[in-house]
């Protein structure tokens, strides 16, 4: 079964950095492409990132461009997440996703705090 499990979340001081891991399995990696989502408390989960199966082509909504950078390692099975100059407001829970078959599926998720 498809399975994804995300690492790297933490606390950071406004213009910190963190790197987010997910490793993926049950599944063909580098057929799919992979997306970073997050859902900020009282917020619908929104999507972040997004890269192609090859990791050719890449998607960033406008308020992280610049700041986030998503790439992947189809050998490892894993898709990155690099977060520099964070701010407040991209505190949230993020996880990442993929639809497999027309199925959406979403890791549990790992927490990002970013405050002074």
């Amino acid at each position: 079964q498809v399975q994804l499990v995300e690492s790297g979340g933490g606390q950071v001081r406004p213009g910190g950095s963190l790197r987010l891991s997910c490793a993926a399995s049950g599944f063909t990696f580098s057929n799919y492409a992979m997306g970073w989502y997050r859902q900020a408390p009282g917020k619908e989960r929104e999507l972040v990132a997004q890269i192609s199966s090859v990791g050719g082509a890449t998607y960033y909504i406008d308020v992280v461009k610049g700041r986030f950078t998503i790439s992947r390692d189809n050998a490892k099975k894993v898709v990155n997440l690099q977060m520099n100059s964070l701010k407040p407001e991209d505190t949230a829970v993020y996880s990442c996703g993929c639809r497999v078959q027309r199925v959406d599926f979403w890791g549990q998720g790992t927490q990002v705090t970013v405050s002074p």
